[in-house]
């Protein structure tokens, strides 16, 4: 579990696939030495550390985490977007991030305002139903708020320290980035959704509209 609160920039030092599996090297300061096993937030996926040393760790993608984020895209150099997994206890400045990332969105425009930008951002149809506005969203592992919402794209602010603690600070119209809306919605939604499909609809009889308020009175001629 992470926060979106990236902690730091790192950068790919190697991205090879070996078969239907593909092994991405970065390195970075905040890295320290992470144990066998450690969890790392990547641009907003969470990973795995399989090998590492001091300042450096590597990890495995699956095909299913190539098929919905943009780790697929990386290569030797790019930087990337890093956070520790958050301890329980510490403080939740931003809101509460699986690194499960939902989709992959596209930069539409990059806008100054103020000291900061204002960025629009494209999303699929799947996502429609949980991105609103005001409402929680990690881009890239960044914890943000919806600022507007349009027909499939939405706005985000961004101050000037998150530009120059992440890699928003590059992008640009058609960048491409990873979505992962905010957990309580999602779950909210699937319930929902499950529900409606279980509940059997019930045929229109006196009975059923007698419950629901619409007795009427027989009338005699």
């Amino acid at each position: 579990m992470f926060t979106g609160l990236v902690q730091g920039v790192g950068r790919v030092v190697t991205i090879e696939r070996h078969g239907p599996e593909t092994r991405l090297r970065i390195a970075a300061t905040l890295l320290g030495r992470l144990q066998r096993g450690a969890s790392i937030a990547v641009d907003g996926v969470c990973l795995t550390a399989m090998r590492s040393g001091r300042g450096w760790c590597e990890a495995v993608i699956a095909p299913e985490t190539l098929s919905r984020t943009t780790l697929g895209l990386r290569a030797a150099g790019d930087r990337v977007n890093l956070e520790h997994p958050v301890r329980l206890g510490d403080r939740l400045g931003g809101h509460l991030v699986q690194g499960h990332v939902d989709d992959v969105g596209v930069v539409q425009s990059v806008v100054a305002e103020g000291s900061g930008t204002r960025v629009s951002i494209g999303f699929p149809e799947a996502l429609q139903d949980l991105i609103v506005f005001k409402g929680s969203i990690a881009v890239d592992g960044i914890s943000l708020t919806v600022a507007a919402r349009g027909d499939r794209s939405f706005e985000v602010a961004l101050i000037p320290e998150t530009l120059a603690a992440t890699g928003a600070g590059a992008y640009a119209p058609g960048t491409p980035v990873n979505l992962e809306v905010d957990m309580m919605g999602r779950y909210l939604i699937e319930f929902l959704k499950r529900r409606r499909e279980m509940e059997p609809v019930a045929p229109v009889t006196r009975e059923h509209l007698a419950r629901h308020g619409f007795a009427g009175r027989t009338v005699v001629s």
